[in-house]
This record gives C-alpha cells, sequence and structure tokens, in this order.
C-alpha cells in the first residue's frame, strides 16, 4: 500500500507534538525545548538564558532578506528577549541567480539587522536544484535576564487574548507584491495596490515595539507570533502549549481593509492568512485596560479579541449569537495562490 504523502504547510500538532516527545534531546540546561506552541528555545547560560530561533522564509521573494530577520527577531521579542547574532542559510534557485540577487538579499540582511542592533555572524549559501525561488533560512541567538523570560507556555485560563494591529498584515503585503499583475488586470488601481505593499514596512511586520512596551508596562503571561496558518492556528498553538481551551469573537477580531478585500477577491479565510505584524498577547484581565491604554498613547492600535478557558471547554470562535469549533489552519491560506 503506497504511503500518504503530507500536504503543503505546517505539520499537524497531534503528529508533530508526538515526534517531539520522542525524539527530543534531554539536557538539563535546556530551559524551553521543542514544544508545539513555543517561539523560541531557551538555554541556562549562568546568569541569562540564551534564546534561539530558526524560521525560513518561503512564500516571499521580494524582500526575503529583510523578511527572514523581521521574522526570527519577533519570536526572540516574544519571549522578552534582546536579539544578538544571526546566521543566515541562502538557498538559491539554479538557472535563475545572479550575483545582482545574491548581493540584494545579503543587503537586504545587513539593513535589518542594522536596523534592530544584530551582527550577523555566519551562515551557509549556495544555488541549489529543485527550487524555483530563493529561500532564507535565519538563525537568531538573543538573551534574556532569568526574571524577564516569556514563554508562550505561561498562558493562564482566564486570561484575556489581545491582539495588536490586526490581520494579516504580512499576508496582504505577500499577496500584493506577488500578484501585483493579477491585481492589474482586475481592476485594481495602482496607488491601492502599492498601499497594501507598504504593509510589510507600514503597519510593518515587526511586533518587537509592542512586545518591548508590554513587558514594560504589565505582567505578560504570554506573547505569541501569528505566522503561517494566521491567527486562528496562533490561538491553537498557544492553548496547545498552556494546556487551556480558548474563545475567540471573530466580530472583535481588527481585519485590515486590504486584507478583507484580497481575501474576498482569492476566496481566502483571514483568520488563516500568515499574520506577522500582529502580536498574540496573554494577560490578566484586570492588566487588559492598563495595557490596551498604554498601547493607544504610543499609537498602537489593539483588542482584546477572546479568553482563555479551561482546556476541556474546547476552542471556539463566536460570531454574534453564534459559536462554532476555532478552525485550525496547517496550511495557510496563501497556499491557495501559489
Amino acid at each position: 500500500m503506497e504511503e500518504k504523502t503530507l500536504p503543503l504547510g505546517k505539520l499537524n500538532m497531534a503528529f508533530l507534538a508526538d515526534l517531539l516527545g520522542r525524539y527530543a534531546h534531554r539536557d538539563p540546561r535546556v530551559v524551553v525545548g521543542p514544544q508545539v506552541g513555543e517561539d523560541t528555545a531557551v538555554v541556562d547560560f549562568g546568569d541569562r538564558y540564551l534564546v534561539a530561533k530558526t524560521d525560513p522564509i518561503t512564500f516571499a521573494t521580494d524582500q526575503i532578506g529583510w523578511y527572514a530577520v523581521q521574522v526570527n527577531a519577533n519570536d526572540l521579542a516574544t519571549s522578552g528577549a534582546v536579539p544578538r547574532w544571526l546566521l543566515a542559510t541562502l538557498l538559491l534557485p539554479e538557472g535563475k541567480t545572479t550575483e545582482r540577487l545574491v548581493e540584494s538579499i545579503l543587503a537586504q540582511i545587513h539593513d535589518a539587522c542594522e536596523e534592530l542592533g544584530i551582527a550577523l555572524v555566519g551562515g551557509h549559501t549556495e544555488v541549489t536544484s529543485g527550487l524555483d525561488r530563493p529561500i532564507v533560512v535565519g538563525h537568531l541567538l538573543g538573551e534574556v535576564d532569568k526574571d524577564k523570560l516569556v514563554k508562550t507556555s505561561g498562558a493562564k485560563v482566564g486570561d484575556d487574548l489581545i491582539l495588536t494591529k490586526g490581520i494579516a498584515i504580512e499576508g496582504t503585503a505577500i499577496i500584493a507584491r506577488e500578484m501585483a499583475a493579477d491585481l492589474g488586470r482586475r481592476g485594481y488601481a495602482a496607488s491601492w495596490i502599492a498601499r497594501a505593499q507598504r504593509f510589510l514596512f507600514e503597519p510593518g511586520i515587526s511586533v518587537w515595539r509592542e512586545a518591548r512596551l508590554a513587558i514594560a508596562t504589565v505582567p505578560v503571561h504570554s506573547m505569541h507570533d501569528p505566522t503561517e496558518g494566521g491567527l486562528a492556528t496562533g490561538v491553537h498553538e498557544m492553548a496547545h502549549a498552556a494546556g487551556a481551551g480558548a474563545w475567540v469573537d471573530r466580530r472583535r477580531v481588527p481585519v485590515l481593509p486590504e486584507c478583507a478585500e484580497l481575501c474576498r477577491t482569492y476566496g481566502l479565510d483571514p483568520l488563516g492568512l500568515i499574520a506577522s505584524g500582529g502580536l498574540l498577547l496573554a494577560v490578566a484581565p484586570e492588566d487588559s485596560t492598563r495595557l490596551l491604554a498604554a498601547y493607544r498613547q504610543a499609537g498602537i492600535p489593539a483588542a482584546v479579541i477572546g479568553r482563555l478557558v479551561p482546556s476541556e471547554e474546547g476552542l471556539w470562535l463566536r460570531d454574534g449569537g453564534k459559536a462554532s469549533p476555532l478552525p485550525r489552519f496547517d496550511q495557510d491560506e496563501i497556499t491557495k495562490l501559489f
């Protein structure tokens, strides 16, 4: 009998959790090891923790080097760490790679590192067969004081779920950049397409600023950067890590107008669209008002979109008087286009 192949996108959470439980290496200095829902690995380095993250960029081609730095820095930000050292692996397509392309990617990496105070300390580059586009894999290391570490699993039953800025910033930027010609043929104005393309920078896919502000304002139980699989999958991951359930109020989720328009055009669900740029936080209800006020003063939109509940209550999406199981998108909605 022919073995079934796995679909495009993230591995099934239960399958991955089982694999990590059986094959993860045990080391007493590992504070946070490989776990579904945790954004980073954490190792005890004596007076502080070393925080490590690796993430590839596989959907985007435009500004791919800049993307790679930002998405890895986002995950370090969710742990409370300061990013320090980056290694980058560049896998480049045979027959399509020029010296100009390689230099442009490295220049993007350099510029993003300069912006965040990160040192590019090594990596690997090669032209390889079987690729139709460049792939950049970032490996980022940072540091955090031991009493400042934030873990995804730190979320608590009863916590409010707060989302900054809205969804889906990254997905909107990627679609506008990769599908610009098609959007033009569909009658979208060049100025509209350009505005959606600029979502990469404004409102931006970085969550560094809002993560640091949250830590400075209230006791943050958990932070998570929803990437592939969108906000809905991000909530699933946070709840799984914390051993909790959750409900999300669909009407409270801020869906950016350009995102909503592109999702209507291409038949996508914004809840499952790659969502870097919106930070998901879990804080005690008594701290929500203070955090939202700090965000408002800083000009960062934010909203309470749901709450964590006991695990036996499950994960639910409320829409007015109706409730349905919160969907999980192991295959990001953007894969329907590429």
